[in-house]
């Protein structure tokens, strides 16, 4: 007997073929007959388009045989992947679904800082008859939101660049991908700061280079050593150093450029959070300073507007979009044409301008509500490693302290934590405490229970 419910939202002819799915695969043999469709049409009251419906997928996924005037039998699948069982399988995979009361994510926003309402106004504004759904469009990205990111980047970061010099790509991993791809042939080892980001470490990896990390100092990268290695290819993030936080001076860019230029290297600059600035006002690019054709500038949308649109931009110099064009003459577009067009009209009426304002107000008084709390509660017991910018702040104990049984304790009281090792290969360590993702008034509370737990570990 088969359990079907009309008052279930499930389509009829689905509930149907889940049954008669599950009682081929655990009861029936090879080549049993399943009754006629006006039987079965007959006997739970369905229509015969119903019952045909379902009958037709078994069908199409091999499960049933259909034989002229003889009707539908059991097919021979003979494989042990097709048994089924309600009993549920222990994941192989580390249990990532826990629900946490506080999560100190430290990148994340907050759901209220997407303009939502705006978003979809201008997503319907955008797909209008103008629209081409018949064809595909530029690998290389939509020419108006290359335009409209030019101008954005001459304006805020001083970036040299025009539309032709922009590769629109799907998040960090493809666009570092590309540039590691492409610099193959001609280059074998990059340069990387230590601690540094480590998925562009682990991508380059992935191609084959060799990895020479370099130390990070108090004024960045330590230019030094980079002078004393053959590497031609340097990644590195100068104006919020990813993850101490330290930005590189002016002096010690042009250092560098001059590096690049005597040494014909290429500097891969990624600008992933410029615009969260909270205390001072970020150094213009890097690029911007470069004369010479020898940067590869890398920005991101993730970090102030929404990680979930997955867009990405280069600004690369004149001998890279040749190369590019030359070996992804078949690329077709990463980012769907419709977010594409959205963040268009988004950029180009200012609506990006006018939200980074809000959105730097707003967290910057997380940002600092975050600081005063963790002073007031923690007292002398810690220090601030990194802090002014970016979604997070990080920390460390100054006094002797139990670690392990601090990360036991707060995942006892549901407090999400993370730490800087896991994102630096474990070559440099401190607790990232990220606010975007909290209300304002959640901080004290948290910090409080936090301070709690803090005390109760130190040695």
């Amino acid at each position: 007997m088969y359990i079907i419910d009309p008052n279930l939202k499930t389509p009829l002819y689905l509930q149907l073929y889940n049954e008669l799915k599950k009682d081929i695969i655990n009861n029936l043999k090879p080549n049993d007959k399943l009754p006629s469709i006006r039987k079965i049409a007959s006997t739970y009251n369905l229509s015969k388009n119903t019952v045909q419906n379902a009958y037709s997928q078994l069908y199409a996924e091999g499960y049933i045989e259909s034989f002229a005037k003889s009707g539908y039998f059991v097919s021979d699948l003979n494989d042990e992947k097709f048994i089924i069982s309600n009993e549920p399988k222990e994941s192989l995979a580390n249990d990532t679904t826990k629900q946490y009361r506080y999560d100190f994510y430290p990148v994340g926003l907050s759901q209220k800082s997407f303009p939502l309402k705006l978003w979809k106004r201008l997503t319907c504004k955008a797909i209008d008859e103008s629209l081409v759904f018949g064809k595909y469009s530029s690998g290389q990205g939509e020419i108006e939101l290359r335009q409209q990111i030019s101008k954005y980047l001459i304006e805020s970061r001083g970036v040299k660049c025009t539309a032709s010099n922009i590769i629109i790509s799907s998040g960090f991993s493809e666009a570092i991908s590309l540039v590691a791809k492409l610099m193959k042939e001609k280059y074998t080892t990059l340069a990387i700061e230590d601690p540094g980001y480590y998925i562009a470490k682990k991508i380059f990896k992935s191609f084959d280079y060799k990895i020479k990390n370099i130390d990070v100092i108090s004024n960045g990268i330590d230019i030094k050593q980079i002078k004393k290695l053959k590497s031609k290819i340097l990644y590195i993030t100068p104006s919020h150093q990813y993850p101490t936080g330290v930005s590189i001076p002016i002096p010690n860019r042009l250092e560098l450029l001059k590096w690049a230029k005597d040494t014909n290297s290429i500097i891969i600059e990624d600008d992933y959070d410029s615009e969260l600035s909270y205390i001072n006002r970020p150094i213009p690019a890097l690029q911007g300073l470069d004369n010479h054709n020898n940067v590869i500038y890398f920005g991101t949308f993730s970090k102030a507007l929404s990680p979930t649109l997955r867009v990405c931009y280069m600004v690369v110099p004149d001998f890279f979009m040749q190369l590019y064009k030359q070996t992804f003459d078949y690329n077709f577009a990463k980012v769907s044409l419709i977010t594409q067009k959205t963040l268009t009209l988004f950029l180009k009426d200012g609506h990006y301008e006018r939200h980074l304002r809000k959105l730097r107000t707003l967290n910057r008084k997380k940002h600092n509500l975050l600081k005063y709390y963790l002073h007031h509660y923690l007292k002398d017991s810690f220090k601030i490693e990194s802090c002014g910018a970016g979604l997070s702040i990080l920390i460390n104990p100054t006094i002797p302290f139990d670690m392990k049984k601090f990360k036991t304790l707060c995942e006892k009281n549901s407090i999400k934590l993370y730490f800087a090792s896991s994102i630096t290969d474990n070559s440099w360590e401190a607790i990232r405490l990220g606010f975007g993702r909290f209300d304002q008034d959640e901080l004290k509370e948290v910090i409080e229970l936090f301070s709690k737990l803090w005390f109760d570990c130190i040695v």
